[in-house]
């Protein structure tokens, strides 16, 4: 039996009262953190520290703080944390603390190519985003939770979240823009339509912009997906 707990469900900059991009899963008694933003690390402080933290990519709002993380294992004698990032992340988190620098702090592998987690088989799936972002499967005996992490419509989301027990999924818009511009992010209903292609058992909307009307953006996603749709909400924990 596994768990999820919300951490932070906001892309860019957090709604009072909440945090950005945050998850801890639990599963055979091994904590992973999914991302860190804006936030999010007192949330997680109320569950003790984790056994290993896996960041998509190095934007702020997924890795902010990371740093409160390490800092909170390094000075107060906890663990060297497994840490699983892009070179852009270290790169981020190394700018805002030098010294101690982050492979002091953390053992710090490289999410591309990395193949377990604790329990869990890691895959990493590059996904289109404004800097390298990658979208995570993790897979046990008896679980598969996949997370997208930030990304733009992908036929690769499909395979990332494959008959997935969850498939947390960015939606931060509720129209799409302009069909000539790039796409690095996703609709509710975008959401919703992978979720239904991947074959996935629920699906969480999260990365909601500030001021989304959340509610109206679950049902655009249930319009295109049958099975459960969730919607983050920061301390919301769901058995797995």
């Amino acid at each position: 039996m596994g768990e999820l707990t919300v951490l932070g469900s906001c892309g860019a900059f957090p709604e009072p009262g909440r945090a950005c991009a945050g998850f801890l899963l639990s599963h055979n008694g091994f904590r992973v953190v999914l991302d860190l933003g804006y936030g999010a690390a007192s949330r997680l402080f109320g569950h003790g520290l984790p056994d290993a933290v896996v960041v998509t990519h190095e934007h702020p709002d997924h890795c902010a703080d990371v740093s409160a993380l390490g800092r909170a294992s390094y000075y107060g004698d906890g663990p060297r944390l497994p840490l699983f990032c892009t070179p852009g992340t270290v790169g981020r988190l190394a700018a805002m603390e030098p010294r101690p620098h982050p492979t002091e702090v953390f053992s710090v592998h490289d999410l591309e190519s990395a193949t377990s987690v604790g329990p869990f088989r890691l895959t990493a799936y590059r996904l289109p985003h404004h800097v390298p972002n990658f979208g995570v499967r993790l897979a046990a005996p008896g679980l598969t939770v996949a997370y997208t992490g930030d990304t733009g419509p992908s036929p690769v989301l499909a395979e990332l979240g494959r008959d997935a027990d969850l498939l947390i999924c960015d939606a931060t818009y509720r129209t799409p823009p302009p069909g000539d511009e790039p796409r690095y992010l996703m609709t509710a209903a975008e959401a919703g339509s992978c979720a239904a292609a991947a074959g996935a058992r629920r699906l969480m909307l999260t990365h909601f912009w500030p001021g989304t009307d959340r509610s109206a953006a679950a049902e655009e996603a249930r319009a295109e997906f049958g099975g459960e749709v969730l919607v983050a909400e920061e301390g919301l924990t769901i058995e797995l």
